[in-house]
């Protein structure tokens, strides 16, 4: 069993809840050090959640639970803690004798500055900090055009991307960490928190498993843009917070549908746009459009945000996503483009709304994908596409079952009519839009 003085490697869990294919987690447990893994509850990030009864942070603790409880099969354990990381680093090394933090590495913003500060704490101590790739296949600087400069168009991303991981052989590559399990550290079972002791409650769902889909992700192509079918493959928490490798996954959807796999690369171009452009957290990654002349009424959007805007398969999305966490791919663009173009509302007003609501939240892909719809990314959507939600619900959901599924007054006399007319709206949109294009 451990004891207070016992030399030990720490490693911190973030956006890799597993313990099969880590990176961080491989150099870690073949360090030559036991291993102590710890999880920090951030009081930075918990500080802007203000409803205690936070789906993200309820997955989290059940996915830290099943490493708890794994761990403890092991006669090892988990050190969970909420509080400021470099504080929680501070208490870590005074509780034990800490030799070396490994970890994997996140390209937000906020975990860049983050990780900085905990790297010089740990410097200050003689402490070595080691950050490794694994939430993505490339990161950074390793996806580049000829010229040395970053995409900003995803297919010649997308085929560079291909190019690399075939040419690289990375097809059939995992990390065999199972096999070093072993070096786990020997310890009683430490305390593990509530989620009342962190400040939150439990939301009484019942989350899905990690597990890869493969008879979904194989109709993938036919089904993915039908609302009432189940042909998404529901992977978007697993994949944002680590509970399934992004290896793994990318390696059954090259076998299983390309269609689904292109899916994932979109993922990585978003984070690397986020990390070559850094100002589009908070700007249009086209600057032109930081004109546009929005119309931003509150009462507007807290209708869109309710889901009474009397369009439908509008309605049905923002239902579904405020009671479940969860909206379906197709739906999220219908919504996102209602707000932004018909609404002509800040695409950053709903971006913050779904980083509230989003079981699946990425800052990356939220943002890209909301710029997107609003005609403001890189690659966007063209100013003059302009969704009609009436189209599309008779596209997409021709017999309603979406519709009834989560509009249950579709169809009586107390459904509220169109908030707006949409010919109308639209022209505004291209009028806007227009003129902000040629400022």
């Amino acid at each position: 069993m451990m004891t207070v003085d016992q030399d030990i490697a720490v490693f911190w869990f973030r956006r890799d809840l597993r313990l099969e294919d880590n990176a961080g987690l491989t150099q870690a447990l073949t360090s030559g050090y036991p291993v102590l893994p710890v999880f920090l509850f951030d009081d930075h990030i918990l500080a802007d959640l203000p409803d205690p009864y936070d789906l993200r942070v309820d997955f989290i603790h059940t996915l830290l639970q099943d490493l708890y409880n794994r761990l403890s099969d092991m006669n090892s354990s988990l050190w969970v803690r909420r509080g400021d990381p470099v504080q929680l680093f501070q208490t870590l090394c005074s509780e034990f004798s800490v030799k070396a933090v490994y970890t994997n590495t996140d390209y937000e913003p906020y975990a860049i500055k983050r990780d900085q500060a905990v790297s010089e704490y740990l410097k200050s101590r003689g402490i070595p900090f080691h950050s490794y790739k694994d939430q993505v296949i490339f990161e950074k600087d390793e996806i580049l055009k000829k010229d040395g400069t970053p995409y900003r168009v995803y297919t010649p991303y997308k085929n560079r991307w291909k190019q690399e991981w075939i040419g690289q052989k990375l097809l059939g590559h995992v990390f065999d960490t199972a096999s070093h399990f072993s070096q786990f550290i020997k310890t009683n079972p430490l305390a593990f928190p509530q989620l009342e002791q962190i400040g939150f409650e439990s939301t009484q769902t019942a989350f899905s498993t990690p597990e890869i889909p493969h008879e979904i992700i194989r109709h993938y192509h036919n089904r993915r843009d039908f609302p009432a079918m189940q042909g998404t493959s529901k992977l978007g928490p697993h994949l944002r917070f680590g509970s399934q490798s992004i290896r793994r996954a990318m390696q059954d959807g090259f076998h299983l549908n390309e269609i689904w796999f292109d899916e994932l690369i979109w993922r990585e171009f978003y984070m690397m746009i986020l990390h070559h452009y850094p100002r589009v957290e908070t700007q249009p990654f086209r600057s032109k459009y930081e004109t546009i002349e929005w119309n931003n009424d509150p009462e507007e959007f807290e209708t869109w945000c309710r889901g009474e805007t009397g369009f439908p398969i509008v309605d049905a999305g923002m239902r579904e996503l405020n009671e479940t966490g969860f909206m379906h791919n197709r739906v999220r663009m219908i919504a996102a483009g209602f707000l932004t173009k018909t609404l002509l509302i800040d695409w950053r007003w709903g971006e913050r709304y779904f980083a509230e609501k989003l079981l699946d939240y990425d800052l990356a892909a939220n943002n890209g994908n909301w710029q997107w719809a609003a005609g403001t990314g890189c690659d966007a959507a063209p100013y003059f596409r302009i969704f009609n939600p009436i189209t599309q619900m008779r596209k997409y959901d021709k017999k309603l079952e979406y519709i009834k599924r989560w509009v249950g007054e579709y169809g009586a006399p107390h459904y509220p009519q169109p908030m707006v007319d949409l010919r109308t709206c639209r022209e505004r949109a291209l009028r806007v839009y227009k003129k902000a294009a040629q400022s």
